[in-house]
Order: C-alpha cells, then structure tokens, then sequence
C-alpha cells in the first residue's frame, strides 16, 4: 500500500509536502501505526487518517531512522505539538558514499509524553523529502452488523 496513491496529481508531485501537518494538533489519536522503516499512519478517533512517507523518486533511500520516544504516547489525549524540522549539516552516517543527505525530524506531543521520528534520507540529487498528508478517512464502523 502506497499512501500517495490516493492523492491528487498536484499532491504527488509535491514532494515535500509537510503542509497537513498542523491539522492534527488537537486531534485525538486512536491508533498510530508504523509499517517497517517505509511510513508511519495517524489514525484520529474521528476516523480522519493521515501518513508519513517519503515518495520515491529514482535512486534515493529515504526511511525512518530512529523513533525517539513512544508512539503509544500519542494515543488517548490531543495532539499538543506538531513541528517539521530538516537539517542537511549534520554528518552522513559513516560510509554513505552519496552526494547528498538530509535529517528530517518530525516531533510530537501529548500531555502523555513526546515523540521525535527521525526520517534520513541520501541520494545522488535524488529528491530526500518526507511528506506528511492527510488521507482519505476511515469509513464509519456501523454498531449493527451487516445492513
């Protein structure tokens, strides 16, 4: 499942897309899923869906380092701070051997605790963005069984 399927074409060529962002603040998680080192999904308890990602472009490796912190702690209590940060000063791991490299941080906050993912991407000119976009919503679960 790629999550910038479901974008419109304007969308998908922006790569670096960090504008949906500030609409979780204040949203309640119900779920917040990390599928390997590919993408992270933010499930609202109002069914609103949002996943970070980076969209391959050719020959770049882009994926999620590190996550700092617990992603549990973003569940159960509104979403306080939600911030994008890159760096391309920082060092290269030891032995990359590409031209170009970028840090992206994402941060996080509940009153429950917070959380940095740190995405590292490197490339030969390749774009290394990471994108956070909202999703189609979840359907509405029906109580009553099958209609």
């Amino acid at each position: 499942m790629n999550p910038g399927d479901s974008g419109s074409l304007g969308q998908m060529l922006d790569l670096n897309s960090h504008e949906d962002l500030p609409q979780i603040v204040g949203k309640t998680m119900r779920a917040v899923v990390q599928v390997g080192k590919e993408w992270i999904e933010f499930i609202a308890q109002t069914g609103e869906r949002w996943a970070m990602y980076h969209e391959q472009d050719c020959c770049e490796c882009v994926e999620i380092d590190d996550v700092v912190g617990d992603l549990d702690d973003l569940i159960g209590a509104p979403i306080i701070m939600a911030e994008a940060v890159k760096n391309r000063s920082d060092p290269a791991r030891p032995g990359d051997a590409f031209d170009s490299y970028t840090w992206t941080f994402y941060k996080f906050a509940t009153v429950r605790g917070y959380v940095t993912i740190r995405w590292y991407g490197r490339s030969d000119g390749y774009s290394e963005s990471v994108s956070f976009r909202r999703q189609p919503d979840e359907a509405p679960s029906t109580s009553g069984g099958s209609p």
